[in-house]
C-alpha cells in the first residue's frame, strides 16, 4: 500500500469515527428520536452528502463504536495462540472490558448508547448485527486456534463468548452505577454459558 493510499485510508477512518462519536454522544444525551442526520452531520463538521457516503442512516452511524470492543477482543484472542480458548477467554474479557484495559474508554462511552438502543428498534438492530458479525469472525479465530475442532462446538463457544459480552454490557448499561463491572458480568456469564462445550469430539 502506497503512503498516499495509506494516508487517504487513515483520513477516511478518522472522519468515519468522528461522525460515529458525534452520533453516539447525541443519542446518549437526547435519545435517537430527537436527533436528525442533519444535526449529526453539522456537529461532526461534515456535509449531508459526506455523511451518506459513510452511513446509510443515523443509527448505522454508531456501528464503528459498537464494534470497537469486538475488534479488540478478536485481535487479543487471535494473538493468544491458545490451543484451548476457554482457558484464556475470561482473562481476555477482563483486558478488553476492564476499566483499565485498552477498551475501557470506549466501553464507558457505550453506556448511554446501549441505553438508547433499548428504546430504539433501529439502533438495537445495528447492535445485534455488530454482535452477529463478531460471532462469525470469532468462529474463524477459534477454528484456527484449535486443531481438529468439532465445528458445532466451535460455533457454540463463539456464541457463548459473544453473547456473554453482549449480555454483560447490556446488563451493566441498564443497572445502577454501583453494579458489577461489565467485565465481571461478562466473565460470569461466559463461565455459565460455556460449561459442557467440548471443542474436540
Amino acid at each position: 500500500m502506497s503512503s498516499s493510499t495509506s494516508l487517504t485510508r487513515r483520513r477516511w477512518e478518522a472522519t468515519r469515527l468522528d461522525i460515529a462519536r458525534t452520533a453516539a454522544r447525541l443519542f446518549a444525551e437526547q435519545g435517537t428520536s430527537a436527533v436528525t442526520v442533519e444535526r449529526i452531520a453539522g456537529e461532526a463538521g461534515v456535509s449531508l452528502r459526506t455523511f451518506y457516503r459513510y452511513f446509510r442512516s443515523k443509527e448505522e452511524a454508531v456501528a464503528p463504536l459498537l464494534g470497537v470492543g469486538a475488534g479488540l477482543w478478536q485481535e487479543a484472542l487471535a494473538g493468544s495462540g491458545a490451543s484451548d480458548p476457554r482457558e484464556v477467554i475470561p482473562d481476555l474479557i477482563e483486558q478488553v472490558l476492564g476499566r483499565g484495559g485498552s477498551g475501557g474508554g470506549a466501553i464507558a462511552r457505550m453506556r448511554g448508547l446501549l441505553q438508547a438502543a433499548a428504546e430504539d428498534p433501529a439502533l438495537e438492530a445495528v447492535w445485534q448485527r455488530v454482535n452477529h458479525d463478531s460471532e462469525r469472525q470469532l468462529r474463524l479465530i477459534i477454528g484456527s486456534l484449535v486443531e481438529d475442532a468439532d465445528p458445532l462446538s466451535v460455533r457454540l463457544l463463539a456464541a457463548a463468548a459473544t453473547h456473554s459480552i453482549r449480555i454483560g454490557l447490556e446488563h451493566w448499561a441498564r443497572s445502577d452505577d454501583g453494579a458489577e463491572s461489565p467485565a465481571a458480568l461478562a466473565s460470569r456469564a461466559f463461565v455459565q454459558l460455556s460449561q459442557g462445550i467440548e471443542l474436540r469430539g
